[in-house]
């Protein structure tokens, strides 16, 4: 066995094999699909909803773009980019298929489901051409992702050159007693709720765990600049609880 087949990731708060995690997620996510967007708002207090508007704010989408969506899920950074961008089209991706499923649903309900795909598929290998987008989004989705470096590599490459690589992200506050606080809702109320709304406490423990282990602001920045975006820069929101990180394809 050689040691690519020997390295170990974080999945939560446990050490499990590289090969291990894309399954474990996939099943944290099929598990919980039908309550997902629920969930975000119970567990945020729809505060979710706020950050998502302020990403769209600072991505001022734009007609005629071409977005894609990864770890997209239900499609909700999707219908609010379209929704904005008036004509546009979205591309959703993610590892899960009974997300994109209900995301399917919604696309249909809203009389949207011509101006989106979904597609089944990992971020560390996209299975779309060099240069092939205008923007690309990922929310609440690379810290679930094997190798985020290579989810970043990989959005450098499929965008066209002018693109716009755009990440939200639970971050970490710099304020330790605030940090405090939060870690005492997040790990004794949230698991709580996803027992109580969708029948699984433990996913939602693995989803405040997986927040821990998410590298800081400054050092995903080192992230973004490293897959080779330029002007890579981030907002905190909230006082830091989740940030917005930014970055050209120049």
């Amino acid at each position: 066995m050689d040691e690519q087949e020997n390295r170990t990731t974080h999945f939560g708060f446990q050490d499990v094999p590289e090969s291990e995690k894309a399954g474990r997620v996939r099943g944290v996510f099929g598990s919980v699909a039908s309550k997902y967007d629920v969930m975000n708002d119970v567990m945020s207090m729809g505060i979710h909803r706020v950050w998502k508007d302020a990403m769209m704010d600072w991505l001022a989408p734009r007609a005629g773009t071409r977005l894609l969506d990864v770890a997209g899920g239900t499609g909700d950074i999707s219908f609010r980019y379209l929704k904005r961008a008036g004509y546009a089209h979205a591309t959703v991706l993610d590892l899960t298929e009974p997300m994109l499923i209900e995301g399917r649903k919604r696309a249909e309900a809203e009389q949207m489901a011509g101006m989106l795909d979904w597609v089944v598929g990992d971020a560390m290998a996209l299975p779309f051409e060099d240069n092939s987008f205008d923007v690309y989004t990922i929310s609440f989705g690379i810290r679930n992702v094997t190798r985020p470096q290579e989810a970043l590599n990989e959005a450098y490459r499929v965008l066209k050159p002018g693109g716009r690589l755009m990440v939200l992200e639970f971050s970490q506050i710099p304020n330790p007693a605030m940090q405090w606080a939060y870690d005492r809702y997040s790990f004794n109320v949230i698991p709580t709720m996803g027992k109580i709304i969708a029948n699984d406490r433990d996913s939602y423990q693995y989803l405040v765990e997986s927040i821990r282990k998410f590298p800081d602001q400054e050092t995903f920045l080192g992230m973004v600049k490293s897959a080779g975006f330029e002007q890579a820069k981030y907002r905190n929101l909230s006082l830091g609880i989740a940030a917005l990180h930014s970055g050209w394809k120049i």
